[in-house]
């Protein structure tokens, strides 16, 4: 066949793109894959003991049981459908008694304020004593901003140097960034950490908190989190919304700082468009409406929290931030009845999917690996089993695996 180009005149083109599509591939690797929690916990470290995750599981079923006692009075305050209600309830009882805190961060910041630094400095020791047997499978701290620089790294350096083993799921929370040198200052530092505790260079990894309109927009009117997670160099694991200080720095008045409102969106969606593909989680921020209080203050704490972790979850945010024990009550029931409540209508367009069945709907890879994916969180979260999935799709986990990979069967 005739053609006007030949290899000669096509192979720079390609040359110069094979090199585009390399660089693409290391700044976006796409999600690493495994378990995501479906929260953090945050508690003040002066409050950290060993006990604390069975106290929390311990407080939430008791509030389950005071103000929501058995399933139809657990559906009446939230909601729920009588299809969804005896699995939701069961599934919640059986996560506050088994595992109630999935991420517990012990937080040296906002919460605990400022103490001496003899205290602070205890308070750090004692706490990396504590981060190996309190029995969760993420565990971390977050240390005070960069703003108190020698007051944040001594925590720091104290917390990781007195760790009798390094957790498996160590997790380090940066809070109020507002300049990319803050980050590349942080990456030297846990170097150098690295190097003095004998660790494997990037094994200290962190999370940014975005809570300033600077990690959003910089001074120079460029959006930020781009810069942000590139000059992490491969140690940035998240991007946690902080509710509060970002809508205080909007302007919001208190009436107005809360998740649902439009300005904590439009972050919401910078961080997504700017973390897309680079392997980078994120997190939603917390409500500070707790469930305290008489029966019809538990039940509206109870409704506001289910509607907006439902709300963080149907944005593409699958984990948020607890400020108290029985929120977790609201955090597992709005998780299970997500995936729950759309597994079947997931399962059958996926089996569909994979069968190339005339079913009406003509889905792309695209949507079949948002379909996997989905699977795959109920199962990490504990909605379904993967008996279930393979009941409702006849996919295991590994074909999970390759649809969220874009891979055919």
């Amino acid at each position: 066949m005739r053609t006007s180009l030949d290899a000669a005149a096509l192979a720079g083109f390609a040359d110069r793109l094979s090199r585009v599509d390399a660089e693409r591939g290391a700044r976006y690797p796409g999600d690493a894959g495994g378990r995501q929690p479906v929260h953090t916990c945050y508690v003040p470290a002066d409050a950290v003991s060993e006990g604390l995750p069975v106290q929390w599981g311990a407080a939430a079923l008791a509030a389950l049981e005071e103000y929501a006692p058995g399933p139809l009075a657990f559906a009446e305050v939230l909601g729920l459908s009588p299809a969804l209600v005896e699995r939701v309830h069961e599934k919640v009882v059986a996560k506050l008694a088994t595992e109630p805190v999935e991420d517990l961060r012990i937080d040296f910041e906002d919460g605990y304020g400022r103490q001496p630094d003899a205290t602070e400095d205890a308070d750090a020791v004692r706490c990396a004593g504590l981060a190996g047997v309190l029995g969760v499978p993420w565990v971390g701290l977050r240390f005070k901003s960069f703003e108190q620089f020698d007051r944040g790294a001594r925590t720091l350096d104290l917390f990781l140097t007195n760790l009798t083993a390094l957790p498996d799921g160590l997790n380090l929370t940066f809070p109020k960034v507002t300049d990319v040198e803050q980050v590349s200052v942080l990456c030297e530092l846990l170097h150098l950490l690295e190097e003095r505790l004998d660790l494997p260079s990037g094994r200290l990894r962190f999370e940014i908190q975005i809570e300033t309109t600077q990690s959003i927009v910089d001074a120079t009117g460029s959006f930020a989190v781009p810069k942000l997670v590139a000059a992490g160099r491969g140690r940035v694991s998240g991007l946690h919304f902080g509710t509060y200080d970002y809508t205080a720095a909007c302007g919001l008045s208190a009436g107005e700082q809360h998740l649902a409102h439009a300005a904590c969106d439009f972050a919401r969606h910078a961080m997504q468009v700017g973390a897309a593909g680079t392997g980078v989680r994120l997190s939603d921020g917390s409500t500070n409406r707790l469930p305290v209080g008489d029966r019809h203050a538990v039940h509206e704490a109870w409704r506001e929290h289910f509607r907006l972790t439902l709300r963080s979850l149907e944005h593409g945010f699958y984990q948020g931030w607890d400020l108290h024990p029985a929120q977790l009550v609201t955090r597992y029931a709005a998780n299970y009845a997500f995936y729950l409540g759309s597994a079947e209508a997931d399962a059958q367009r996926l089996r569909d999917y994979v069968d190339k069945a005339d079913a009406g709907v003509l889905d792309e890879p695209a949507t079949a690996q948002a379909l996997a994916m989905s699977m795959k969180r109920a199962v990490d979260c504990g909605a379904l089993t993967s008996a279930d999935v393979a009941g409702l799709c006849g996919l295991t986990a590994m074909d999970l695996d390759r649809l969220a990979r874009r891979e055919t069967l």
